[in-house]
Formats: structure tokens, C-alpha cells, sequence
């Protein structure tokens, strides 16, 4: 195969994964999913290798291949026919992070042989469970977080199988919601098997099978080159969560090979801040990939350089039943602690700490005469600064890629709350020669007759980590404010019952800053004035401005 076709068919996939992903886009029902674009789809070639991904969440990308591989281990291959379409959300079996999510995959066929896979995975809003929205701070099992369907049959040979869609029915708060999102993947499967089929007619089935296989190779040596670039070495690293609790990285680079050691971690938690092994595998290629090879393609190539150890048992590695809702935060901890190893010895390449949580907040109203509305939506917050530049604020986490925030008209039109309000976060932190980004104040207001919140934060005690001097950054909170009465921060709550006119607070951390803040410019510090993001306090206590020059900056 000459280079060009090479790059015609590479080029043809990354094409087709890309519309796959603007049909479910386009077609699905909850906001999480149509605006936020809190999902990811993919291509594998026939034995669950990636080959080829949409935008969307990194981690939901990274964790479709294993899903294809849960389809392979638990269905033989005579079995499994054109016209099959799969769906799974067992967190324990493989490609699921938890119940929330739900995979679909498909297998390709051309002239009677299996060729590829497409797959995706989005973020439902309800599963059942014992909260609405399935993700309660306060599971201590897996069977509290809603319905768990390993990989199951949903159409077999293109007719669908009608119990799945009632079981699924039955167990959501929102089914019209589900199912909605459920077609909505469908769609996007049946889409990329027509142009996989198409691209075998154009240029043959084979060419097409070995011009994957060769893709992944490219990918290897790409990963191989970027990592030649990394300093060699044995490094350690630890940070603690908001409980106290200390966690630990080991990472040896050197030999052509990355591994990162996560075993010498706490045990696996009784609540649902846990992660699968999937999970903290994905999130550690993910860190992995942004300082070998970020490049916005991959394949399964990319991470063959890599290894990842972690203890059974442990919060980086839970075993079944163990609650596994909140695995986003937990999922944070490890890539935050992996790039907090990483970052003072590869400074030009990884800034400071950032606020590091989804802030993932679900709120469910009623409203007068018409059904209950029920959203999650992540928060933006604040990232770290970087060697030669202040940190970006109001960004999604690391984990989030190319998603976005659910627009205001949006949230006030279908899911019954009014923003209040909606800006960056003024308190002073992560200062530094580079000054670490803001996080936002966001406020909900229920117009509802009633309503109730759920939300888990972490990086609420301890805050993102400065680099290279600079100082630290603010954590998380969330507020609840009831009327006439004081509002209650807390890191979580758990379908907390609020009344028409109550006020949703949150607050996301501001980002750490890099260097001495005794070495950042004095033009900097005037336009940081001027713009608002250092108040005059700050200016003259943490950056040694004269008062009157900082006052007379700060002026509109």
C-alpha cells in the first residue's frame, strides 16, 4: 500500500468517526449530551483495537475499546451476526465507568467478515437508583446506583430486542429521555457502519483491514518518538484527598517505555468516590498522550509504550460491589496526582494544578402541571498557569476534551431553573509570575414548586497545587440557600429537598500559579487590576503594589 491511500483511508475514518459524532449530537434528547456533548464514539478495528475516535470525552473514547472487548469475551464470534448492535453499562465488565454511562457498539461486516467496529458512550441522565440523576453521594454498592446491563443483545441481526427497551423503561426516572438518547446512538452506529462499508467498497476489504493495522503501528512510533523526549527517570509523587487520606505515584521513564505505578494507594472506598481499573487506565493514557503524542488523533498504538500497575482492591483498581458513581472525581485524583508527579520536572511541557472536578451537579424540579425535569451539568473552573503563561479561566476539567457548558437559554427554557447568576470567581489565589485561572460563581434558582440537588465535589479542602513557587488555589463548594435562612456549603449533597426560590451556589476553584509572584510584571499586575481578576488587596498584600497606584488601577 503506497503512503497516500495510507492517508486517504486514515483520513476516511477520522471523517466518518466525526460524523458519527454530530449525529448523536443532533439527534439526542437531554442536554448533557446535545449541548454539553458529555458522550465520545469510535471505531475498532475487529478485534476491539481503536482505531479511530469522535471528539467529545477523552475517557469515554479511551474506554470504548474495552467495551468491544467485553462484547468479544462474553458473546463468541459465530454468534455474533450483521445487524447486531450491543449495549452495556457494568462498570465491572469492562468498558463502563459507571451505570450512567452506556455503551453501544456494533459489529461491520463486508462480504460476510467482520471488519471493524463502531461504538459510542453517553452519559444518561437516569438509570434508576436511589437518587434521581443514579449518582448519590451516599451508595455504598453498586446495585444503588441503577440498572446494570452487562453486554446484552439489543438488536440481533437489525430487529430489536423489545424486552431491553422495557427493562430500560421500567428502571428510568426519565425513559422517554433514555430511549430518546438511546436512538440517538443508534443512529450514530448505523451511520458509521454505512461509510466502513462504503470505504471497503472503494478500496477493497482488505486494503482497508491493513491500512488500520499499519495506522497503529505509525501510532506506536509516533508515541515512541515524543516519549524519547521526556527525562529518563524514577519519580515520586503524592497528594491527599479532601478526607486526608495520602495518595502516591511511582513513574519510571526510560527504555523506550512509561510505567506508572498506582499500587501503593488506600483501599477501596465505602462510598462511590471509586474507580475501576478501565477507568484509571484511560484517565493515565490520556496524561499520557498529551505530553508523547497531542496530536487530536488516536489509536491503540498510541498507548502500547505504556503501562499502568494498580492493587486490586484499592481506590485506583475497586472490585465488585463496590459504589462507583462518583468514579469522575476519583478518576481527577489519579491523573491530577500523575501530572503533579510529572509537572516540576518537565515544567515547559505541564503547568500548575487546576480545580481538578467535574463538579458534576444534577438537579430535578416540579413543575406546576407538568413532568418532573431532571439535568446533570459539570462545572467550569479555573486552570493552572503554565511556565510562560497565566492559566485559562472558566474551562471544563482535564477530563472533559471538546465538551462545552449547557448555554443559560438552554437550562432556563427545559430544565426549570433560572441562572441568577453566572461569572468568574473573585476570590484572590494562585498567584504567581504566572497567575493561575479563574474559576466561576454559578447560581441555579429553582421556579418549580419543589426541586432537590445531588452533587459530590472533590478538591474542596485541598486545593490546586502552585508550581515552581507559585502559590496555591482555592477548592470547590457547593451552597445551598434557602430562604431566611443561612446558606449551607458542603462538599456533597444528597437529594437535598428545596423550595420554590431556593438558590443552587456553586463555587469551582481558581487555578495554581507558576513562579514567584514576587517576579510577575508590573504591566500584568495593572491589567489584572484593571480586568478584575486581582482585587486591590491582592495587588498590594501578595504583590507588593503601593496602595494608591493599585486603587487608581483598579478604577473603571
Amino acid at each position: 500500500m503506497d503512503s497516500f491511500t495510507q492517508e486517504l483511508i486514515q483520513d476516511s475514518l477520522t471523517a466518518t468517526s466525526e460524523e458519527m459524532f454530530a449525529a448523536m449530537a443532533r439527534a439526542a434528547m437531554s442536554s448533557v449530551i446535545y449541548e454539553v456533548l458529555d458522550f465520545g464514539v469510535a471505531i475498532t478495528d475487529a478485534e476491539g483495537n481503536l482505531a479511530s475516535v469522535g471528539a467529545g470525552i477523552p475517557g469515554f473514547v479511551g474506554m470504548l475499546a474495552p467495551a468491544v472487548h467485553a462484547v468479544l469475551t462474553r458473546h463468541p464470534r459465530p454468534s455474533i451476526q450483521p445487524g447486531d448492535i450491543f449495549i452495556a453499562n457494568d462498570p465491572y465488565e469492562g468498558g463502563v465507568s459507571h451505570a450512567n454511562d452506556v455503551v453501544l457498539a456494533m459489529p461491520v461486516f463486508f462480504d460476510g467478515r467482520l471488519i471493524a467496529w463502531t461504538a459510542n458512550k453517553g452519559h444518561w441522565v437516569d438509570i434508576g437508583g436511589m437518587t434521581p440523576g443514579s449518582m448519590s453521594p451516599e451508595a455504598t454498592e453498586l446495585f444503588q446506583e441503577g440498572l446494570i446491563l452487562p453486554p446484552l443483545k439489543l438488536f440481533e441481526a437489525g430487529s430489536p430486542v423489545e424486552a431491553i427497551f422495557e427493562i430500560i423503561r421500567a428502571n428510568s426516572r426519565l425513559p422517554d429521555q433514555a430511549l430518546g438518547d438511546l436512538w440517538a446512538g443508534v443512529a450514530a452506529l448505523r451511520l458509521g457502519e454505512r461509510r466502513l462499508r462504503e470505504l471497503c467498497g472503494k478500496y477493497g476489504r482488505t486494503t482497508l483491514v491493513d491500512a488500520i493495522r499499519r495506522y497503529m503501528d505509525y501510532g506506536e512510533t509516533m508515541a515512541r518518538y515524543g516519549l524519547a523526549s521526556l527525562p529518563e527517570g524514577e519519580f515520586r509523587g503524592a497528594d491527599r484527598l479532601d478526607d486526608g487520606r495520602e495518595i502516591r505515584a511511582l513513574i519510571r521513564i526510560g527504555r523506550g517505555e512509561m510505567t506508572i505505578d498506582l499500587r501503593d494507594n488506600p483501599d477501596q472506598d465505602d462510598g462511590p468516590v471509586n474507580g475501576t481499573r478501565d477507568a484509571t487506565l484511560v484517565g493515565a493514557r490520556a496524561v499520557f498522550k498529551s505530553i508523547t503524542l497531542p496530536e487530536p488523533w488516536a489509536n491503540a498504538g498510541c498507548f502500547r509504550p505504556l503501562k499502568v500497575l494498580t492493587r486490586p482492591g484499592s481506590i485506583f483498581d475497586a472490585l465488585r460491589p463496590a459504589a462507583v458513581g462518583l468514579y469522575y472525581e476519583n478518576k481527577m485524583r489519579s491523573k491530577d496526582l500523575i501530572l503533579k508527579t510529572l509537572a516540576p520536572h518537565m515544567p515547559d511541557r505541564l503547568p500548575a494544578g487546576h480545580f481538578s472536578s467535574i463538579c458534576a451537579t444534577v438537579i430535578r424540579s416540579q413543575t406546576p402541571g407538568g413532568p418532573d425535569l431532571t439535568f446533570v451539568e459539570p462545572q467550569l473552573g479555573g486552570w493552572g498557569a503554565g511556565h510562560d503563561r497565566d492559566g485559562d479561566s472558566a474551562q471544563f476539567s482535564i477530563s472533559h476534551g471538546d465538551t462545552f457548558n449547557c448555554p443559560v437559554e438552554v437550562n432556563e427554557s427545559r430544565n426549570g431553573i433560572h441562572v441568577r447568576r453566572y461569572a468568574l470567581n473573585p476570590e484572590a489565589a494562585g498567584a504567581g509570575r504566572f497567575r493561575g485561572g479563574k474559576g466561576v460563581e454559578l447560581q441555579y434558582e429553582i421556579v418549580g414548586r419543589r426541586g432537590w440537588v445531588t452533587a459530590g465535589y472533590t478538591r474542596c479542602a485541598v486545593p490546586a497545587w502552585g508550581l515552581a513557587g507559585g502559590m496555591d488555589g482555592t477548592g470547590n463548594r457547593i451552597e445551598i440557600k434557602r430562604r431566611g435562612q443561612a446558606p449551607e456549603a458542603r462538599a456533597a449533597f444528597n437529594n437535598a429537598e428545596l423550595a420554590r426560590g431556593d438558590v443552587v451556589r456553586i463555587v469551582t476553584g481558581n487555578g495554581g500559579g507558576f513562579g514567584n509572584p514576587s517576579r510577575r510584571s508590573r504591566e500584568r499586575i495593572l491589567q489584572d487590576l484593571r480586568n478584575g481578576y486581582v482585587s486591590v488587596r491582592e495587588a498590594v498584600e501578595t504583590y507588593r503594589v503601593a496602595p494608591e497606584v493599585a486603587a487608581a488601577a483598579a478604577q473603571p
